[in-house]
């Protein structure tokens, strides 16, 4: 809080950011993907592998699909663009292109710097900017998307980061899935997000009872003899699963009608996220 807020003389702001974005945020960010990654392109644009050369292609080719073979010569005019629509364009319009950014750059530059590194150095300082300015969206296993709490976006993260391992791998795909169905702005599949939800839970199961025909009931029965799965526990969580096969219809009926909503398909994702945590922990403990 600046000296001005402190005395009431300029006010602090107060409002979530939901489905816009202030021009302080819209700044701060822009600033973040400077530098970061545009503080690389100086110059003519050169058809290499190296990922300053190629981000600004996948920009010109991927995110504005223009025609390769008419690519500006100077990778700025390029960026100047991309800085025009950022700071003007809609809010949603905004987000795409910040998203784009470290999701595209994935190769060994000409600094040596490894790349994982730098995206994840962008997701921690991005998501300190987008708290400090009280937007509702955040980076999430790569993907932009909303949040009402930090707890939220730790229970995510560190499952991804704990299933991608190769015997885990269904389940870091199941729950990716789920993110990226929640996450699309233009078209989100809240059913089937909640579907891939539960099947990252289902297939933990089986991992943990090494049968690839268990149900989630039975798995549960196995989880709970095994591993001390705590009753009350094992009875909330096959009510939820219980509700995901209701009127709705998610997993088996599928009706083309449905009253899912964007915090039906947010609580199943954090759910099942933490609860795939839970199991994980509990299965090595044993």
């Amino acid at each position: 809080m600046t000296f001005s807020q402190r005395m009431g003389l300029k006010p602090v702001r107060s409002m979530i950011q939901r489905e816009s974005a202030d021009m302080a945020l819209r700044n701060f960010l822009w600033n973040a993907l400077s530098m970061f990654y545009f503080r690389k392109f100086r110059g003519p644009v050169v058809m290499t592998e190296k990922s300053t050369n190629a981000l600004i292609t996948k920009i010109w080719v991927r995110h504005y699909k223009a025609r390769i073979d008419e690519i500006p010569y100077d990778a700025e005019s390029i960026t100047e663009r991309l800085k025009i629509d950022f700071i003007n364009g809609k809010w949603n319009e905004m987000f795409d292109i910040l998203e784009f950014m470290p999701n595209n750059y994935n190769e060994t530059d000409s600094y040596d710097d490894p790349i994982n590194e730098i995206n994840e150095q962008f997701f921690s300082f991005t998501n300190d900017t987008l708290k400090e300015h009280l937007s509702a969206y955040r980076f999430v296993g790569g993907m932009i998307i909303e949040i009402t709490s930090e707890e939220e976006i730790a229970s995510i993260e560190d499952t991804l980061k704990d299933t991608d391992t190769a015997s885990l791998k269904p389940i870091y795909i199941h729950l990716r899935r789920a993110l990226e169905l929640f996450a699309d702005r233009d078209n989100p599949d809240y059913r089937n997000s909640i579907k891939e939800s539960v099947s990252s839970v289902e297939s933990l199961s089986k991992v943990i009872t090494q049968d690839p025909k268990a149900t989630l009931g039975q798995a549960l029965n196995e989880i709970e003899k095994k591993h001390e799965l705590h009753p009350a526990l094992k009875k909330s969580f096959s009510s939820l699963y219980g509700y995901t096969s209701d009127t709705d219809g998610i997993r088996h009926a599928l009706l083309e009608e449905s009253t899912l909503k964007q915090e039906d398909a947010k609580f199943m994702l954090v759910a099942c996220s933490a609860f795939v945590n839970y199991l994980l922990v509990k299965t090595a403990e044993s």
